[in-house]
């Protein structure tokens, strides 16, 4: 077997002249600094503050221009040079210059743009850079990469170059096509640790630009399942998007983004809820200004058809699945009628609102002719559309329920434990599963449902969004009900799995490193979900900053309650930086304050300097130099024979 491996290997490198070129090729990028890690999680549909992100590489980009100019430039013009090489066409669109000007402006930006191509790319092989360059302009990048600063002689011929590109009136397309570049050098790999989607009204632009990046993956998060399971017409994961989309008025993302026709729910809503107020359903979201009245009453009327729907629906799958163990979050037969009531927890509260004309008492779960006829053919609009299952689809190419990579894990939820800090096991089909083997058992019964497609494996997705067990959600129930129709705050407390507190212990924290072969030495857990309330005193470091919870959030919904708008991380080849982020307003206050958004760069963990070969990808080179060193060994002892 192992001899007839190296035949293989030997039509790829056919003789020894090619055998020892990519060895020293190896060698080489073994020795290379550790590319740039970026790290983002609980985007929340928020893709302007998303991209301002990903632009400005969380302030990697502009500790890069503080290097390569530092005393060079003044202040106010190393600002201004940021600002075009985060947002390169709205700075050129906004130049206002006298031709003489414009022209001597272009000389001095397009040689700083080069320098700080040049320093960006010092990181990769040649090869690896010339792979991203845009093919009109590979050969002068290339040229310019190999400029020395005491190459007198080719002095006129670069400043030649400079001149005729701004003679052509192409200056501002090899700028942004330039500076482009530079963004994707400056980072090597972007994780996001789940919850693309929820309140914000762009997840779907967010996944377009994630299927257009160069190199990313992304951890699952429960709002991130929901949607899967909307995609595959799960009618539960359907009525929960729905009913979230309605609750933040971010209809956009349904009707102009995957095109789902809300129509058929409009005009029932109105017929069934027309002489209800629907208060406990108006919009809440930040956008309520954008609509009148009368709009907001409509939505508050869908909002209310969607969710009473979205009950019954859980109740049957509830009630199909007994192991899921989740019979008490059946609620409508618990409310009397009559009197407005419901009985929970052997007391009795009064509801918010008693109006519930598609609800027969006697049997509460049934849908009506209508709300089942509407539910369906909402479904089919989302297994319908082509966006969504593109989306959905990249999930699963690029992404898992967590990730160990270059010694760091990153997941998006929890480990269940109990409360002494013992994995909690949850029987799937007879066999018990905890820990690290539960979460790949999730995994597992993920991606067969989404390419199975079956009713009852899609049951596992919608469980992923609400189940106490899974990892993705982390509590003991989803309290949706209670929030809608009781106003006693008791009713709402959401139990979370004792993980949460668990997991500011290092010895915890340490174990289930161990548990996922993450070694002490540099190793992190990186975790998002829950916000870090900085108000309130919260670190995103913990457990010895063997820990690192980056959730702040992007949603503006948390900004207030969290004092920041979230955390990022860095992970290049000198350590580990955390960077805290100031709120996202509008994209012109971005630009202008862009050196201000991100507020603080703290450095979590300093190490020797990384190189490639102390990386996921330098195991496999070196995996690679092994077998190349056999072959080589076959070819001069002639167990090989080379070809021309």
């Amino acid at each position: 077997m192992e001899k007839e491996y190296y035949k293989l290997l030997s039509q790829k490198y056919k003789n020894v002249g090619e055998v020892t070129s990519e060895i020293i090729n190896l060698e080489a990028i073994l020795n290379l600094p550790k590319g740039t890690e970026h790290y983002l999680t609980d985007l929340h549909g928020e893709y302007h503050a998303f991209r301002h992100l990903v632009k400005t590489a969380s302030g990697n980009l502009k500790i890069k221009i503080d290097e390569l100019f530092g005393e060079i430039l003044s202040i106010e013009e190393k600002h201004n040079f940021s600002k075009l090489i985060f947002y390169p066409e709205k700075i050129l669109e906004n130049l206002e210059l006298s031709k003489k000007d414009k022209e001597h402006w272009y000389k001095i930006s397009i040689k700083r743009i080069l320098a700080l191509f040049k320093l960006v790319s010092s990181k990769y092989t040649r090869s690896k850079v010339r792979k991203t360059l845009p093919s009109e302009y590979a050969y002068i990048l290339e040229e310019f990469l190999t400029l020395n600063s005491k190459d007198f002689n080719k002095e006129e011929y670069y400043s030649q170059i400079l001149s005729t590109i701004i003679e052509l009136d192409i200056a501002d397309d090899f700028i942004i096509k330039s500076v482009n570049l530079i963004q994707q050098l400056a980072v090597d790999k972007l994780h996001i640790l789940g919850d693309i989607y929820d309140r914000g009204p762009e997840p779907h632009k967010i996944m377009d630009s994630l299927i257009n990046h160069h190199n990313c993956d992304i951890q699952w998060g429960n709002h991130d399942i929901l949607w899967i399971g909307a995609s595959k017409g799960h009618l539960p994961c359907v009525a929960n998007v729905l009913r979230i989309s309605l609750r933040y008025s971010n209809l956009k993302v349904l009707e102009e983004g995957y095109g789902i026709n809300l129509l058929p729910l409009g005009r029932f809503a109105i017929e069934t809820y027309g002489d209800d107020p629907c208060t406990e359903f108006l919009p809440i979201a930040n956008s309520m200004e954008l609509f009148n009245d009368k709009e907001q009453y409509v939505r508050g009327q869908m909002h209310k058809a969607i969710t009473i729907i979205q009950f019954k629906l859980e109740a049957k799958v509830i009630s199909e699945r007994p192991e899921f163990n989740m019979e008490k979050r059946m609620l409508l037969d618990k409310i009397n009628f009559e009197k407005g009531t419901i009985l929970l927890n052997e007391k009795e509260y009064k509801l918010t609102s008693n109006n519930f004309p598609t609800i027969d008492p006697k049997d509460p779960y049934k849908l009506t002719d209508r709300e089942e006829e509407i539910i369906k053919k909402i479904g089919k609009y989302f297994k319908k559309s082509d966006k969504l299952k593109r989306h959905a689809r990249f999930f699963f190419s690029n992404g898992s329920i967590y990730l160990k990579y270059n010694n760091q894990l990153m997941f998006h939820g929890c480990i269940p434990m109990d409360l002494d800090g013992n994995y909690k096991s949850f029987t799937i089909d007879g066999k018990n599963y905890n820990g690290k083997k539960l979460m790949d058992k999730f995994e597992e019964l993920a991606r067969k449902a989404y390419f199975k497609g079956d009713k009852r494996e899609l049951d596992w997705l919608w469980y992923m969004w609400t189940g106490e067990y899974s990892p993705l959600f982390g509590k003991e129930d989803m309290k949706t009900f209670e929030r809608y129709f009781i106003k006693e705050k008791e009713t709402h407390k959401e139990i979370k799995n004792p993980y949460y507190k668990l997991r500011e212990n290092e010895e915890i924290i340490l174990k289930l490193m161990k548990h996922f072969d993450v070694t002490e030495d540099n190793g992190h857990i990186i975790n998002g979900h829950t916000p870090v309330l900085t108000k309130k005193g919260e670190l995103p470091m913990r457990a010895g900053n063997k820990l690192l919870v980056i959730d702040g959030g992007l949603s503006k919904a948390y900004q207030k309650t969290t004092g920041t708008a979230g955390y990022t991380l860095i992970y290049n080849s000198y350590g580990l930086r955390l960077a805290s982020h100031e709120p996202f307003t509008t994209l012109e206050k971005a630009i202008e304050d862009s050196h201000e958004i991100i507020s603080v760069i703290q450095l979590v963990d300093k190490a020797k300097r990384k190189k490639v070969k102390d990386t996921d990808t330098g195991i496999k080179l070196i995996k690679n130099l092994k077998e190349l060193r056999v072959l080589l060994k076959l070819y001069r002892e002639g167990h090989l024979i080379s070809s021309k």
